[in-house]
């Protein structure tokens, strides 16, 4: 599936994960980002492309022909984001085996502290086209 834009994939019944993919479109001024559920046939199809594993576990940043997953996928993301969340980039100077343990942590509690829904996000028509 080729796209000219970064793809993130994120988990489509997680309420943490839809409330950052709003963070991030009320946060990309430019439009540069595109989204896709990892349960959706897009967001399946896009694992298999880049070998990763068919899990719902981890935010993934598909971009330039490479896959962050985890903390480096929620950095590279929040580098290219308007106004001052750039800042947050910071983060790169935490070892990434640190990084993914808070990472790994919060993944593990999301449904009990955040919750789930029992359907993907559904895009309106004004966000449609950028999902896949």
């Amino acid at each position: 599936m080729q796209t000219n834009h970064p793809v993130i994939l994120f988990d489509g019944v997680c309420n943490l994960c839809n409330n950052t993919v709003q963070f991030v479109i009320r946060h990309d001024k430019k439009d540069r980002f595109r989204f896709a559920a990892l349960q959706s046939p897009a967001g399946q199809q896009l694992l298999q492309e880049y070998a990763l594993p068919h899990s719902f576990e981890s935010f993934v940043l598909l971009q330039n022909n490479r896959a962050y997953r985890r903390s480096a996928a929620a950095l590279k993301v929040v580098q290219q984001l308007g106004g001052l969340w750039p800042l947050l980039a910071f983060g790169w100077v935490i070892p990434a085996f640190l990084r993914d343990r808070i990472y790994d942590f919060i993944a593990r509690n999301r449904y009990k502290w955040f919750g789930r829904s029992g359907h993907c996000m559904i895009p309106t028509p004004q966000l449609q086209a950028r999902f896949l």
